[in-house]
């Protein structure tokens, strides 16, 4: 689907959780990052998948919680799938930084597994890494772009406020 910040596109599985998703129109690339015991063998596009695109499109239109009932299915190590329960609570125009995230995911010395599970995270925006940041107010990194993550937050301030 189109959205302010660029092309949005989403993978689910069959209960409707998501497994994938990002400013992209390229579903294959999209399907690469969900781990191979949850991998579709075949995609199939659909116009809308119901509540999923009704959430992206609510929170590209100022409804910031709109994407945190959906739910997400992705699969890694105790600790790369705690740190992105973890991620989902981090409200929206409150960023953190990237060590403040490792303290809160309870491995304070752990930055740098804290920026691991930001770069490992398949389902952008409904996962929200991109509310990490650097300690030095600097972005950081994004999958899709420090134009998107530079949107995104400013997004969230300007509909927060």
């Amino acid at each position: 689907m189109d959205t302010a910040a660029g092309p949005f596109t989403t993978l689910v599985d069959a209960d409707g959780a998501v497994l994938a998703s990002g400013w992209t129109s390229d579903a294959e690339n999209l399907r690469q990052l969900v781990h191979p015991t949850l991998r579709p063998t075949e995609l199939r596009q659909r116009d809308s998948l119901g509540v999923v695109t009704k959430a992206v499109a609510a929170y590209h239109s100022g409804d910031l919680t709109a994407i945190d009932p959906v739910p997400v299915r992705q699969v890694s190590g105790p600790f790369l799938v705690h740190a992105w329960e973890i991620l989902r609570k981090i409200p929206a125009g409150n960023p953190v930084t990237y060590t403040e995230y490792a303290t809160v995911a309870g491995r304070p010395a752990a930055t740098r597994a804290a920026a691991n599970a930001c770069a490992r995270n398949a389902a952008a925006l409904f996962v929200p890494c991109h509310r990490i940041i650097r300690t030095d107010g600097t972005l950081g990194g994004f999958r899709w772009g420090l134009g998107v993550k530079r949107w995104l937050l400013d997004h969230e301030s300007r509909s927060e406020a």
